[in-house]
């Protein structure tokens, strides 16, 4: 055998015997094109690098005593490195860059310090990610991140920005939750819960638990346990039980609640859409309808639906196939069928009547029949006008010549 054939023996040999070190180490760090990689290429050269490192005899440590000796882990601490994940189609599903951190193969967790990472959706960025310190975890086979820490959630498209302590990506059900000491901030809204659930395709906020919300102009303020934000159409809609606080000076003027509502963030109108309540601070009113339209731009509450509203000081009572109040007129504008009661069994039925809450004064139209009942007093006309309570109402005829009717009901004498 020659030297030359000798020398490229060796030569083949030496190879195969760095291929199979090569197979030995090359699955810690780098996995086929078809899965899912938790690294860059520079963290996989950082983490070659240390099992090399580990691999060299005369850097071993001494052998502790085997009993107290905790199960090892290992540990990678990375100096500007990332965690990223792929799908299966090669599209970019997250990437966390950190300036220092650890990670632990057996667990993949990573403890970052400063990290920033950015959420993918579509190929697009849907969500930027800061944060102090966090915990970072992947789960590649199900495709799911976890960041806990001091969380900071921007989405660059929209500007909502929500913070809270735990962060979960899941972009195969297109699913960002936020949770734990959750606050969310828009130039539209302010809110806290219990989590957030955002549809990042859809541009939806669902709050979760404890939800606060505040409009921010003019102040205004839901409450409810469930409150689904349509980011892009600029509204919120509640199908739980909600209460609603209108505010001047920091004070709260006007309140409602329902069962379920829409609210245009951009308009500025409350459609509480059933079992509508709304109460005016002054003079205190309340206003129930199974649906009304709440304007708080305007402050005027319309409803299409039958309403009743309660002057609760005067104990007057007013019911209505439909209405209007104009709360900074303290005026009631009421239609269909409309009948009035006051405190000592005064009535007014009409086909509608104008409210003046602040004197308690009415102006009735159409089909006028106003009763007392001491004296027994009945009047029919066209039109009315007067005080209710005081019992002070002129009734009229029509202009067709129809005249008014008076009927008066004598008291019976007593037995003697």
């Amino acid at each position: 055998m020659s030297r030359k054939t000798g020398q490229g023996e060796r030569r083949k040999e030496k190879g195969e015997r760095g291929k199979e070190a090569g197979d030995k180490i090359l699955p810690f760090f780098l996995l086929p094109s078809r899965t899912y990689s938790p690294f860059r290429l520079s963290i996989a050269i950082l983490l070659a690098i240390g099992l090399f490192a580990c691999s060299n005899p005369s850097n071993k440590p001494k052998p502790k005593d085997k009993s107290t000796e905790p199960a090892s882990e290992s540990k990678l601490t990375v100096f500007g490195g990332s965690f990223d994940a792929i799908d299966e189609s090669g599209k970019l599903l997250w990437r966390v860059d950190v300036k220092k951190g650890r990670y632990i193969k057996e667990k993949e967790i990573g403890e970052a310090e400063n990290p920033y990472g950015e959420l993918f959706q579509d190929g697009k960025v849907v969500y930027k990610v800061t944060a102090d310190k966090a915990d970072i975890e992947q789960n590649n086979k199900q495709l799911i991140l976890i960041l806990r820490g001091k969380i900071v959630a921007t989405d660059p498209v929209n500007g909502v920005v929500l913070r809270g302590n735990e962060l979960e990506w899941r972009p195969k059900e297109d699913l960002l939750i936020v949770r734990k000491q959750l606050t969310g901030k828009h130039k539209q809204l302010d809110a806290i819960a219990q989590e957030a659930r955002v549809k990042t395709r859809e541009q939806r906020v669902d709050f979760i638990g404890g939800v606060i919300a505040n409009s921010l102009e003019p102040p205004f303020q839901v409450r409810t346990e469930q409150l689904t934000w349509q980011v892009k159409q600029e509204k919120l809609i509640g199908d739980r039980p909600l209460q609603f606080f209108h505010y001047k000076n920091n004070q709260i003027t006007d309140r409602g609640k329902g069962d379920s509502a829409d609210i245009d963030l951009k308009s500025k109108v409350v459609s509480i859409t059933k079992n509508a309540q709304i109460e005016l601070a002054e003079p205190r009113v309340q206003i129930v309808s199974n649906s009304m339209a709440w304007n708080l731009k305007t402050e005027i509450v319309t409803t299409k639906a039958p309403v009743r509203v309660l002057h609760v000081a005067e104990n007057m009572l007013v019911t209505a196939n439909q209405g209007e109040i104009r709360i900074p007129q303290n005026t009631v504008y009421l239609q269909g069928k409309v009948n009035g009661v006051g405190k000592r069994g005064q009535s007014i039925r009409s086909d509608k009547l104008t409210w003046y809450l602040n004197n308690q004064q009415v102006e009735a139209q159409g089909n006028v029949v106003y009763q007392q009942p001491e004296p027994s007093l009945t009047f029919t006309g066209e039109t009315a006008t007067g005080n209710i309570q005081q019992e002070k109402i002129v009734v009229r005829s029509g202009s067709n010549g129809q005249r008014a009717i008076t009927n008066i009901v004598p008291s019976e004498p007593e037995n003697r």
